[in-house]
């Protein structure tokens, strides 16, 4: 079975205009990947789990600060390529990316070496208006930034 991840899209106003949180994936298969390697943060969760809760759990960990209690709008669940199935919502608010404070993972590096070394799940985040995150983002989670941007425009 596919594994299951849940997460939230952090937006803001900014000059009249929206913008995104994203975040780019620590280590060092990520190192130099750019386009289509960013995210919303997320992280898997249990089967019988709540997933807005997860999502939050995972917000904090990656970011280091806590989501707010309220206030979120559910944007679906998409199927990434590898199988992987996300479901995210999104709030309004606003952080510092440069203060982010993200869990860390260990894995064999260099691979064959029998040393283990320490790496952050997420190695930065920034703010980037709807159209640069279409290109920065995983492809199949544009779906959440044109969802975002559809109910922005009808409230």
């Amino acid at each position: 079975m596919a594994s299951r991840s849940a997460g939230l899209l952090m937006y803001r106003e900014k000059k009249g205009k929206i913008e995104v949180l994203l975040v780019h994936p620590g280590g060092p298969f990520w190192k130099n990947r750019d386009q289509g390697a960013w995210s919303i943060p997320k992280g898997e969760y249990e089967a019988g789990e709540d997933t807005l809760e997860a999502a939050k759990r995972e917000f904090e960990e990656e970011l280091g600060f806590p989501a707010p209690s309220k206030d979120f709008t559910n944007l679906g669940e998409i199927r990434q390529k590898g199988g992987k199935r996300v479901c995210a919502w999104a709030f309004e608010g606003d952080c510092d990316p440069s203060l982010i404070s993200s869990n860390t993972f260990s894995m064999q590096w260099p691979p064959g070496s029998a040393k283990t070394m320490e790496f952050p799940e997420v190695d930065r985040a920034q703010w980037f208006d709807p159209d640069t995150a279409r290109k920065k983002i995983n492809p199949a989670q544009t779906n959440f930034i044109d969802a975002l941007e559809n109910i922005l425009k009808k409230a």
